[in-house]
């Protein structure tokens, strides 16, 4: 049998609901979106495993080695209002991800083609183009479902094929050292 509630105690019950459900929107306003969590060993390795076929569809002749520090992380910032408490403030408990490798003295022609064997693969894996012609010749383009980054660029003064792979930042597992981290390390196989 349902009981009758009084004028006062829905006015209570309604009032603490709305209290509640400011509160809620005020944190998510200060807040922001929160960042999503990730595994830094799955993000670089699925960095390591891009960067890997961009070497291997840019086929340079005598296969040369590369400069690249291997996977590393980057600063993120607040977000929403928050972020104005903290204007160039990095989080210490979120990081994007990235992978730079470099190769000097190739010739236009084979970073061309080597370029656009890159290009028609992430093209047809439904990769999203997002800029060209970023140095003297490159693209960069997004991947749909975990914004991954892909920018191949040919600096001419040097003959540079510079290419970078980037993860979005990502809140970090408790515990996490960038500096001791064994995963990070890369070099073409």
């Amino acid at each position: 049998m349902l009981r009758k509630c009084s004028a006062p105690s829905v006015l209570w019950l309604t009032g603490i609901l709305l209290a509640v459900g400011a509160s809620v929107v005020g944190y998510r306003v200060w807040e922001g979106e929160p960042y999503p969590a990730v595994v830094p060993d799955q993000v670089a390795v699925r960095l390591k495993g891009e960067a890997q076929r961009v070497y291997e569809e840019v086929a340079l002749p005598g296969r040369p080695g590369v400069s690249s520090s291997g996977v590393e992380t980057g600063t993120c910032y607040y977000r929403g209002l928050r972020s104005i408490a903290h204007i160039d403030e990095g989080r210490s408990d979120v990081r994007s991800f990235g992978l730079e490798w470099r190769v000097t003295d190739v010739p236009r022609s084979t970073a061309r083609a080597g370029q656009e064997r890159v290009r028609r693969r992430l093209e047809r894996e439904g990769w999203r183009l997002t800029g060209e012609n970023v140095s003297d010749m490159g693209f960069r383009f997004v991947h749909p479902d975990t914004d991954d980054m892909v920018d191949v660029d040919w600096y001419e003064p040097t003959g540079t094929l510079a290419v970078s792979v980037h993860a979005p930042c990502g809140k970090l597992p408790a515990g996490f050292d960038e500096y001791a981290w064994p995963e990070s390390e890369w070099s073409p196989g």
